[in-house]
Parts: C-alpha cells; structure tokens; sequence
C-alpha cells in the first residue's frame, strides 16, 4: 500500500535530522541537520501529491490493484504520477539540483554519516523508485528523465569530489555520485542490477565511513587532508580497511563493487536509445573520475609528507576493538559479496524478488548486454 511507506519514509527524514544534528551546541550542525530536514520537506511534498495522484487516477492506493490497472491507464497520467515520485526519491536520495544537503550532513557523528550514506536515508529514494517499478515502467518519458538525472549526478559529483579535501566530504561525495549510478540502472529498467549495487554499495561506503572516522579518532579529530599524510606506518590497518573501500568503490575487476557497476554500464550501452548510451559515457567518465579521488584521497592521507602537528602523530593510534571488528567484517564482504551473489541478484533467468519489481518484456535487455556487446567493451 502506497500510503504506510509515507511513515518510515518520514521517520527516516526526521531521524536522519535529529543524528545530523547530533553536537547541537555547533551552529554548523543545526544548520546542517535543518538543511537535510528541508530539503527533504521538498520531496515529501511531492511524494505526498504522486500519492494522491495515484489515488486519484487508480481509485485506489492498494499494490496489487494499482499495479494490476497501470498497463490500461493513461500515458500522460502515468508520466505526471513518475516525475512526482521521482522529484521525491531525488531529495531523499540527494540527485541533482537536490544534493545539497548531503555533503553538509557530514558535520554528524561517523557512524552516523555511514548509516545515512550506507542504508537508510540515500538509500530510500532509490527504494521508491523500486518499488514503484510497475508504474514507471508504462511511463517511457520517465524512465528517459530518470536516466538522464542518474547520469549527470554520477557525473557531477564524481567532478566535484575530484576538488574536495574534507575527508568525509570527498567520501560524501562519492555517495551522491553512485546514488546517480543506481537512478541510470532504474531509469534503463534495470531493476534488479539497481538494487544489487545498492547493496554492494551498502558494504563498501559503511566501510569508507567507518574507516575514515578510525583516522579522525587517532588523530586527534583531524580530517582537513592537507593537514594530514604519512600515516601508513601509523595506522596501517585502517589504511587497509581504507585501500580496500577505495577499490571497491573504483570498482576494480573482481572486487564487490565491480560486478554491479560494470554491469550497470553494460546494460547502458546494450541499450538501443540515445539516452542510453550518453548515459554509458557519462557514467565510464565518472567511473575514471571516482578512481582519481579514491587514489587521491588514498595518497594524501597515507603517502604525502606529514603534515600534521608532531603532537598528533606522537598520539596516532588504532581504534579500539570495537571498531576493527566491523572494519574486518565489512572488509572481507566488500571483497566477497559481488561474487557471491551476483548469480542470485541479476544472473540469468533468475526470479529474485521478481514479485516485487516489475520489468517490461520490451525492456529486458540483459541478454544484450551479456552477450551481444563486443569483448572489448565487456
């Protein structure tokens, strides 16, 4: 039913808010926490009202009847109801023009920046759009616009992180520009393949977070990389669990975020429309940039001359037990986990959660994208 989803939808936002704005003494917190909590006052605005229109034209909110009438409903109708779902998902899940919130909401806690990043609230709108697959997938305007969103957000924030020397903000970043990755996986009806790197992505951005907060905590709240550097021999098993992110999210062959990104690019060029393949380039692009500040923020931590105050480096230490033990969990799964589950998620012929999302048969382009594509591309 499309009305219950409204309430952890907002509890989300509003949690999201209150652990944004965690140190509530620090003016830049309750900015941040306002911001995020407005920002997505914007899209549940217009989630609230593809509700309604969805109530309006169907007569019902109900999953199995919406979705049972939407083949016999109006093109126009179903293209206005997407655009208000996908204006929506696009706050939550921090799309351009609606991203702006995101990188300020690194002023929370670590973890708490991993939760929201990793499994929740950025996740929540790419969810939606999911869920919402059996009304989309009659909306072709839509899904061209949700392609074209998802690529320039891939591109945009892979560029802007390229510029960034927050630490957590250069990871923030990172966040927005994947979340555009999924919105081109949905908008090419690739649902399937949308949620498998959401998942993937899951593992190696709480992995990022968590790891990053490890060298904030040894080195005395630090987190300006021009301040930092050199801090291999310090600390070096978070720069593992960091080098080991960082691949990952550069989606090198083999490791778990490689399976679900290729193959979100390799559906994007089986595609047979234009949007397709500007999405393909745009997101190879992003992929280029997202290895350059990976490498950077990498290099500028852990390699370059040290840059901090002696007293810091006299005090850099491991984090605690209680840290590590996620960091290694989340490790081994950002090596492991695409291999394992990508015949379970997108294999073909697989009828993984084929209950819940929908795909048009026109639209099945799998078997292109698995076979018809040349080696080289592959």
């Amino acid at each position: 039913n499309n009305f219950p989803i409204r309430i952890p939808v907002e509890g989300i936002g509003i949690s999201s808010y209150l652990l944004i704005n965690f140190w509530y003494t620090r003016m830049q917190a309750n900015k941040a926490g306002m911001k995020a909590l407005t920002v997505n006052r914007v899209g549940d605005m217009f989630l609230s009202v593809g509700f309604f229109a969805i109530f309006w034209v169907f007569g019902n909110v109900d999953y199995a009847s919406v979705f049972s009438v939407a083949p016999y409903i109006n093109e126009t109708a179903i293209t206005i109801i997407g655009l208000l779902l996908l204006v929506g998902a696009m706050a939550k899940s921090a799309n351009i023009p609606l991203h702006t919130w995101l990188p300020d909401a690194m002023e929370g806690p670590t973890p708490v920046s991993a939760l929201i990043h990793a499994a929740t609230l950025v996740t929540a709108g790419v969810y939606l759009m999911l869920r919402s697959s059996p009304i989309i997938e009659y909306g072709p305007t839509v899904l061209v616009v949700i392609t074209w969103v998802g690529a320039l957000t891939a591109f945009f924030a892979a560029t802007t992180g390229l510029l960034q020397n927050d630490l957590k903000r250069v990871i923030a970043y990172s966040t927005c520009s994947q979340m555009g990755y999924l919105f081109m996986a949905v908008g090419l009806s690739q649902y399937n393949v949308a949620l498998f790197h959401l998942v993937n992505h899951a593992f190696f951005k709480a992995l990022l977070f968590l790891a990053a907060g490890a060298v904030i905590h040894g080195m005395a709240d630090q987190q300006d990389l021009r301040r930092l550097g050199g801090l291999v021999n310090f600390l070096p098993f978070t720069y593992t669990a960091i080098l080991i992110g960082s691949l990952s999210l550069m989606a090198l062959p083999f490791m778990t975020g490689f399976y679900s990104k290729d193959l979100i690019l390799e559906v994007a060029l089986g595609q047979y429309e234009v949007s397709g393949t500007i999405a393909y380039w745009l997101g190879t692009i992003s992929a280029v940039f997202t290895a350059f500040y990976s490498f950077r923020l990498v290099s500028l931590t852990f390699f370059t001359t040290p840059n901090a105050p002696k007293g810091d480096y006299l005090h850099a230490h491991e984090a605690p037990m209680i840290i590590v033990i996620p960091l290694v969990i989340l490790s081994i799964m950002s090596i492991v986990f695409g291999y394992i589950a990508k015949d379970m998620f997108v294999g073909v012929g697989t009828d993984f959660l084929s209950t819940s999302l929908f795909q048009h048969p026109d639209h099945i382009t799998l078997i292109e994208a698995e076979f018809g594509l040349p080696l080289l591309m592959k």
